[in-house]
């Protein structure tokens, strides 16, 4: 389908795309690599009157290390991240988890940012950022600000930032010697959003779980953390029978859609399954 008329205006930097956003009212919108909107707006499910190109910000296109954080600016391509050596490094399921996003196409155009402000539940990204307890810094009229992931992400397509607030910028942590991770994502085609997918990020200490981690993709309204699995978790010994016990507490508190990829009820077993397999790949690494 044709999308509905709008004006597109090219911002000059972040301050200026604020200033673009406050002129042009909430029906402006931001866009970068379109991977997000672009598609919304032609099914007409989205009706913005003026995009706001943001996408020639060369400060916001980085990956660097920024203490005991790994930065990451908005308009970083998926690419790039999944690619960066800094955080193979420093935080590899970051790379990891970017480099399942969509197919080369799409990740040579689609940014980074982009997938974390557009909210999608089915997204990887936000789910990866939300079990390892990142940072969003927001740029808006009042100046700049930091979001911690728990609280970005407030429902289906919703996230913190207001109508003006332009997102420069994600800081994910350093992760520590013999901490493990994983990122298990089930879909029919490469290119497929994610049926379910599970962020696990696990810390052992003398054969038993110290602290984990659990996101879960496509369980609900927004990205989630399986809480009653890493409650379970806490103490548990790192052995098949307990990780298995913790990952059937993976459903509890989730409201998984029903589509035609998957009914609510076999998205709440995938989740258990895929849980199980996050906490062993975690552990074995």
């Amino acid at each position: 389908m044709i999308p509905a008329p709008f004006e597109y205006v090219r911002a000059e930097s972040v301050d200026h795309a604020v200033a673009l956003l406050g002129e042009h009212g909430e029906d402006a919108k931001l866009v970068a690599g379109g991977h997000s909107l672009l598609p919304l707006m032609r099914l007409r499910l989205a009706r913005p009157s003026v995009l706001v190109d943001v996408d020639r910000l060369d400060d916001l296109a980085y990956v660097r290390e920024a203490g005991d954080q790994i930065e990451i600016g908005a308009t970083t391509r998926m690419a790039e991240v999944a690619a960066s050596e800094v955080l193979a490094t420093h935080n590899p399921l970051v790379a990891h988890a970017a480099g399942h996003v969509g197919d080369p196409q799409v990740r040579h155009r689609g940014t980074f940012g982009g997938s974390v402000a557009h909210g999608d539940p089915a997204s990887d990204p936000p789910t990866v950022l939300l079990a390892l307890d990142a940072q969003m810094v927001v740029r808006g009229p009042a100046g700049e600000r930091t979001v911690a992931a728990r609280d970005f992400f407030k429902g289906l397509f919703e996230t913190d930032l207001g109508p003006q607030d332009v997102l420069t910028a994600v800081r994910v942590p350093k992760l520590s010697t013999g901490t493990g991770w994983s990122y298990q994502k089930f879909h029919r085609r490469a290119i497929d959003w994610a049926i379910v997918g599970v962020a696990a990020v696990v810390e052992r200490s003398n054969g038993s779980v110290a602290r984990a981690a659990i996101g879960l993709t496509n369980m609900g309204l927004m990205p989630m953390r399986a809480e009653g699995v890493e409650a379970a978790l806490a103490g548990a010994a790192a052995e098949p029978g307990a990780l298995a016990a913790a990952a059937g507490h993976a459903p509890e508190g989730t409201s998984p859609p029903s589509d035609t990829n998957g009914s609510a009820e076999y998205r709440r077993e995938l989740s258990k399954v895929l849980v199980r397999r996050a906490l062993e790949e975690a552990l074995a690494r």
